[in-house]
């Protein structure tokens, strides 16, 4: 009997085939899932556009709502894409008034920022002496404030907002990112003034070096030539944040002379920020901001708003296990939901690293 062949209850198996038999099984089948991935994944990708499509053209009619004179706004496919990155200067819910804390900073971006985008003709005068600002730099430590900032300045402006993440673009549309670079330029010199805030810059214009990817380098060098273009008029701005500032290309950092620090505040600036937080707030007659202040030392902005929040909901919860049962409210409701105190943002469950100070 050959060596590629068996005798299975008297039946002669030929090895060779039934393993040729099951290769091509396994392949068939491996086929069939993978195109049904594909078909699924087209599906799912089509589905997306649909409905990206779909928003798009609700912005595009809000646009043109808010500034009649974009009633005949013509955009190109790739213009169209971004429309979902843009916010209506309405749509913001910041201004400098929610910023506590940084008022020197505030009247230098009155100055250096607003007035440029607002009324570009009071400069007019020396233009060819004072280079209005094509960019602007916020650097400092995560939840410092930063992009609050740039989206106030916009609010304050009356600028659209075109919310730019790099890293979600060069994902989303790796093949065509030229194109896309191109588009966040052309768009926002149709809706001027516009505000091209990028978030994280680092991570897109990070200093050149021979390992970048070609495709990288060419959209770098992309980005620096309509950066350039623009016409120095200020009605177009293109604003960065970041964590780290030494990260970014010498060459772009030029393109953004004016740079802020959004630091970590002290504590007169803690007590703004605080006072902000809670201007609405219910707070007991007994509530000491000092003692808050004192015990917050080398918190952020946005760690000060958790700190308030947890307060908050100690309240809440206090009132909800007073005067409900298994989810469900008693008879009669107690009193409503007590005041803040002090001790609410000092306790184990509050957001607090430093020692509490008698």
């Amino acid at each position: 009997m050959s060596k590629f062949k068996i005798e299975l209850w008297g039946v002669k198996v030929d090895l060779k085939l039934l393993g040729d038999v099951f290769f091509l099984t396994g392949a068939g089948l491996s086929m069939y899932y993978m195109v049904r991935h594909l078909l699924n994944e087209g599906n799912d990708h089509s589905v997306r556009n649909k409905e990206s499509k779909k928003s798009s053209r609700g912005v595009l009619r809000r646009l043109q709502l808010h500034n009649p004179d974009l009633k005949n706004l013509v955009l190109n496919e790739y213009e169209k894409l971004l429309l979902n990155c843009v916010v209506l200067p309405e749509d913001l819910s910041v201004s400098f008034n929610d910023i506590g804390g940084m008022q020197e900073t505030i009247e230098e971006l009155h100055e250096a920022v607003i007035l440029p985008l607002t009324e570009p003709e009071l400069f007019s005068a020396h233009l060819t002496l004072i280079q209005l600002p094509k960019g602007v730099l916020f650097y400092g430590p995560p939840g410092c404030g930063k992009t609050m900032m740039a989206k106030a300045i916009a609010k304050e402006s009356g600028a659209f907002f075109l919310l730019i993440r790099m890293l979600t673009i060069m994902d989303k549309w790796y093949g065509e990112l030229n194109k896309i670079v191109d588009a966040v330029f052309s768009l926002a010199n149709k809706l001027q003034p516009c505000i091209i805030f990028i978030d994280e810059i680092d991570s897109f214009l990070r200093d050149r070096s021979s390992s970048d990817h070609e495709v990288s380098a060419m959209l770098k060098a992309e980005f620096m030539t309509l950066w350039d273009g623009l016409v120095s008029n200020g009605r177009i701005m293109v604003m960065g944040a970041t964590n780290r500032q030494n990260d970014i290309d010498l060459a772009f950092m030029r393109r953004m002379p004016k740079r802020f620090s959004i630091g970590k505040p002290n504590a007169q600036q803690r007590r703004g920020i605080l006072e902000k937080i809670l201007r609405d707030a219910k707070l007991d007659d007994d509530f000491d901001l000092n003692t808050v202040v004192i015990n917050t030392e080398g918190f952020s902005g946005s760690e000060l708003r958790e700190l308030a929040r947890e307060a908050a909901l100690k309240s809440m919860k206090e009132y909800i296990r007073s005067n409900y049962k298994n989810g469900k409210r008693l008879a009669e409701l107690g009193e409503t939901v007590r005041p803040l105190r002090t001790r609410d943002f000092l306790g184990d469950d509050a957001f607090i690293t430093t020692p509490v100070v008698d």
